[in-house]
């Protein structure tokens, strides 16, 4: 696993603008329209290629403990959007079942902390990204946190005898 770590460490800085026509200066920013489901696509792909498997899987409990941060992905890779398209997006990308109750406060605790703005449409609720430095440095935090837990685990089964060779 180790000669993926920087792989994933990248997946988010190695996409430019010239790349997806989408990603500002500092990695984030608004997707144009029709490019948001080859962009996530394409984020999963790379994760995919970066691991020594052929398919990467969530727990949904994984897909909760990092509700924020996936919310935050997903309204830089849209740009605007609102509740019910993060929904949709958390069911199709993450095979994740989350109800109005677990999603909407997030997002509103984020709008509290000035982290996203919130536009009233006639019937929906637009978000955004307002703190662009707040994103990058909670994912950068988030994504080193997962990727040592990783690597721990790695050279622990590295240095493990495994069960069936006994």
């Amino acid at each position: 696993m180790s000669k993926h770590d920087s792989s994933v460490a990248s997946a988010f800085d190695e996409r430019s603008s010239a790349e997806t026509g989408s990603i500002d200066a500092a990695g984030l920013g608004a997707a144009e329209p029709g490019t948001t489901d080859h962009e996530l696509d394409e984020l999963f792909d790379q994760v995919t290629a970066a691991l020594a498997t052929e398919e990467v899987a969530f727990d949904e409990s994984l897909i909760k403990e990092n509700l924020e941060e996936l919310l935050l992905v997903l309204v830089c890779v849209h740009g605007s959007t609102h509740g019910k398209e993060l929904l949709a997006d958390l069911t199709e990308a993450f095979d994740a079942q989350l109800s109005p109750g677990t999603v909407y406060p997030c997002l509103h605790e984020l709008e509290e902390e000035d982290v996203l703005s919130m536009h009233a449409k006639v019937r929906t609720k637009e978000y955004s990204v307002v703190d662009e430095a707040y994103v990058r440095a909670t994912l950068e935090r988030t994504m080193t946190q997962h990727l040592a837990f990783g690597l721990l685990l790695d050279r622990f089964l590295s240095s493990y005898p495994a069960a069936d060779s006994e």
